[in-house]
């Protein structure tokens, strides 16, 4: 049945709840009315006991039986239709038997119980009642009938009316069914329509979202999520795709060119050396470009696994200012950090923090001038731990300052190509961090200098 639309799968289950529903309703209907009667002639087969009961106690302390049967017959002509009444005695001799019953030969009772029960004579259904009762120290049996035929006639065509008004229910029910599925599930086709026309060229299309608060508009309003999402990462691909192109032409157009200078004619071996010299610069460029945007795509995917471990960020910092301080006498930069004594410890991937480090550090160098300053230090504030990484360089426009963690993205002059930079650096840092559960802060003046916030979170003891 899964094969099914939707609609029609409704439709069966609306049926089929329905029948059983409507069924279980006229079985009941019909045995709750058949009970109603066997109550109500019970009820008054008992009342006709008690009235007879009382008769003959009147009758036999004041007279004898030949008295007590005229009281009988008397009582059973009184009846409209004649009473079905049969008395006797403990001997089985009968005192009184009506012409009704007489024709129903209904036997003399044996042990006598105060239940009626409902016995067929002849197809005419009685519902007989049996007494015993002790009148001036004899016993005497009461056996008294009513004819259940009217109300079995009146069972039978309530049961007829059941039997016809409900398959008519259920078709009109199932009519009903199919078009309230297929009116409510309208609005689903028409998502499913317009959703068969989008591509990517399509992808800023958004889905009508009814104003009903119902599963149809969470629905629609969950795919023009969804659509929102896809839209920002094909577009973060996209971006990312023409902008790695770009980077990747450049350095192989140069050294294509200078490889066609090369071989144009003979040249001297130091020629050669110089321009091989020149094409191992551009392809170690190269490879670094490659081997971040290998690192940047396998973290997009999730597959770039941290091995995190207890780790001291003082030594980590330590290790990392170590590689930079020749950078910064390179450039006759004033060095300075600043590690407490007490060990900060933090869960981590040791080598992916120092190279986050790294990065910033060496973005503090490379755009400080000459006779600036780079400062490390490492605090712990509101139980998390800081890097900090302070220059006094050319600083970030605050214009720039929300871009800088996109990749391959540069300032004018902060971030040129000449300043040996491919806009990845920041990008794969803010990873790292995020992937500690950490975050990166930038505060920057423009001519004024840059400060670079790490939190990490510390490690739990």
């Amino acid at each position: 049945m899964k094969s099914f639309p939707i609609w029609l799968r409704l439709t069966a289950w609306y049926f089929l709840i329905l029948a059983a529903i409507l069924s279980a309703f006229g079985v009941t209907a019909y045995f709750a009315m058949r009970n109603s009667i066997h109550q109500t002639v019970d009820q008054d087969l008992q009342e006709q006991t008690q009235g007879i009961q009382r008769l003959m106690e009147r009758t036999l302390s004041s007279g004898g039986e030949e008295e007590l049967q005229d009281e009988l017959r008397e009582h059973s002509v009184l009846r409209p239709g004649g009473a079905l009444l049969q008395v006797s005695d403990s001997r089985g001799n009968w005192l009184y038997r009506s012409a009704a019953m007489s024709r129903y030969n209904i036997p003399k009772p044996g042990e006598t119980s105060d239940v009626p029960s409902t016995l067929v004579f002849g197809d005419v259904p009685l519902r007989l009642r049996s007494s015993k009762f002790e009148v001036a120290g004899q016993t005497f049996f009461i056996q008294i009938a009513a004819p259940l035929e009217e109300f079995y006639e009146a069972l039978h065509r309530f049961a007829l009316l059941l039997l016809v008004s409900i398959p008519l229910l259920l078709v009109a029910a199932a009519g009903a069914g199919f078009w309230m599925s297929r009116r409510a599930l309208a609005p689903v086709d028409q998502i499913t329509q317009l959703a068969k026309t989008m591509s990517v060229q399509s992808l800023s299309s958004r889905l009508p979202a009814p104003r009903t608060r119902d599963e149809l508009q969470r629905l629609s309003e969950t795919l023009n999520g969804m659509l929102e999402r896809l839209e920002a990462a094909f577009k973060k691909i996209t971006q990312f795709t023409a902008d790695a192109s770009h980077e990747l032409r450049t350095p192989i157009a140069v050294m294509r060119t200078r490889t066609e200078l090369a071989l144009r004619k003979p040249r001297s071996a130091d020629e050669y050396r110089d321009t091989l010299t020149q094409l191992h610069s551009e392809l170690e460029g190269t490879s670094e470009l490659v081997e971040a945007l290998m690192l940047l795509a396998r973290a997009d995917y999730g597959s770039e696994a941290l091995q995190l471990c207890d780790a001291n960020l003082n030594e980590i910092v330590r290790d990392a200012c170590c590689q930079c301080k020749t950078l910064c006498d390179a450039k006759k930069l004033s060095f300075r950090e600043r590690i407490p004594e007490s060990s900060v410890r933090i869960q981590a991937d040791a080598n992916a923090i120092r190279r986050l480090l790294l990065i910033l550090i060496d973005n503090a160098v490379k755009y400080t001038p000459a006779d600036g300053q780079v400062e490390v230090s490492v605090e712990k504030q509101n139980g998390s731990a800081l890097a900090i990484i302070r220059d006094t360089g050319i600083g970030i426009a605050a214009e720039d300052l929300p871009n800088i963690f996109e990749r391959f993205y540069r300032a004018d002059k902060a971030r040129s190509r000449e300043s040996g930079g491919v806009g990845l650096g920041l990008s794969i840092g803010r990873w790292i961090a995020e992937a500690h559960g950490g975050s990166i802060q930038v505060e920057s003046t423009l001519g004024r200098g840059s400060t670079f916030r790490v939190q990490l979170p510390l490690a739990s003891n």
